[in-house]
């Protein structure tokens, strides 16, 4: 099962955001949604393209109520997940999925809340963040270049 994963934007309460709205809410209605972390949703679909396109679905919502979206499709990596963007282009056949592991966002957890991102280029093996020592635990999201670049 591929996974999806909103991130909220700071001043905002995602889950009531996209719940008390008809279309986000209806599109929502069929999936099991968690939060793993605090501000975010989280849900599970048939697909890659299933999750794409439900973020495509949502994107007007998520424009305006999300600081970001990620996926994570097992098959390519059981750990990682892939920004909104690059799992767009896997999908579209634009990028391979082997050549998608190089640039990273490594987002914390800590005390539940993600914390901003550390990009990083991955060489041989995944990089720690600088504070890892801090952190419950650290979230691979494989970016695209243009997403690093930014």
């Amino acid at each position: 099962m591929t996974e999806v994963c909103i991130v909220g934007a700071p001043e905002v309460e995602l889950r009531y955001e996209l719940l008390s709205r008809e279309t986000a809410r209806d599109a929502l209605a069929t999936y099991d949604l968690t939060a793993p972390y605090g501000n975010t949703l989280a849900l599970r679909t048939v697909s890659l393209g299933a999750a794409v396109a439900l973020l495509n679905d949502l994107n007007w919502y998520l424009v305006r109520f999300a600081s970001a979206a990620f996926v994570r499709e097992p098959a390519i990596h059981p750990d990682e997940w892939f920004s909104r963007d690059l799992a767009t282009a896997v999908r579209d056949e634009r990028v391979d999925p082997a050549e998608t592991g190089r640039h990273l966002a490594l987002y914390g957890v800590l005390d539940g809340e993600l914390t901003d991102p550390e990009y990083v280029v991955r060489t041989h093996e995944t990089p720690n963040r600088d504070d890892r020592n801090e952190l419950d635990e650290t979230m691979v999201v494989r970016v695209t270049e243009a997403e690093f670049e930014a």
